[in-house]
């Protein structure tokens, strides 16, 4: 398999370097989510651009935040962004998807085999999950807000050590809602990455951090 020239002119379009090897197995993953995306509503990232100014574009703020060994739970992962691209951006972390919708697992469980990729995928709700495993990290994208968020983790950080949220521009908002209903009391915030979503310089994606205050956080200040 060689690279297609319309993902290769989208990484160069984005400025986005990734090793030919690396960029083999991306492109495989994309092909095949577009693949069942004609039988389930996966993703509306279907061009080579937007899989890369979307995708693969807030995969890359995340994989440098990780830390070799770790175990990371995508929870509600949806299409497998930013699980799968994860597991072949780092193959020295434990990647585990977890989405509850079971119709989206199945087909999740399905793109991971034929990827061939070390990935366990879970249908379940992360509150049952958290129940049986532990993580260190739990990264998310466009699951719910800040205060949903952390509301959902108040009775399972035993079972975590941070939460890795991938949010826009609205991010302030849901941060300034979350301290108004408390739901950030005891807890630390952090922003770990800023990066443009495009040409307006106003629009911006960001990685926040949120840990409870004291010693477990500690690693990670």
């Amino acid at each position: 398999m060689s690279l297609d020239p319309e993902f290769a002119a989208a990484l160069d379009a984005h400025s986005m370097e990734i090793d030919e090897v690396i960029a083999l197995k991306l492109q495989a993953y994309a092909e095949t989510m577009w693949r069942w995306n004609e039988q389930l509503n996966l993703t509306r990232h279907t061009t080579w651009d937007l899989y890369v100014s979307r995708d693969l574009r807030d995969c890359l703020q995340l994989a440098p935040l990780l830390e070799a060994g770790e175990e990371v739970l995508d929870l509600g992962s949806g299409n497998g962004v930013p699980g799968i691209p994860l597991a072949i951006l780092r193959p020295d972390i434990d990647v585990s998807l977890a989405e509850s919708v079971a119709k989206r697992a199945n087909a999740l469980g399905e793109i991971i085999e034929e990827l061939e990729l070390p990935v366990p995928v879970y249908a379940a709700r992360g509150e049952d999950l958290l129940e049986d495993f532990r993580f260190s990290s739990v990264v998310s994208r466009a699951v719910g807000s800040i205060a949903k968020f952390c509301r959902w983790i108040e009775p399972h950080w035993a079972s975590v050590d941070r939460l890795l949220l991938i949010k826009g521009p609205k991010w302030v908002e849901e941060r300034g809602e979350a301290r108004h209903l408390g739901a950030l009391a005891n807890l630390q915030l952090r922003r770990v990455a800023t990066y443009p979503l495009g040409d307006d310089e106003a629009s911006e994606g960001v990685i926040l951090q949120i840990w409870p205050a004291g010693a477990r956080g500690a690693r990670y200040n």
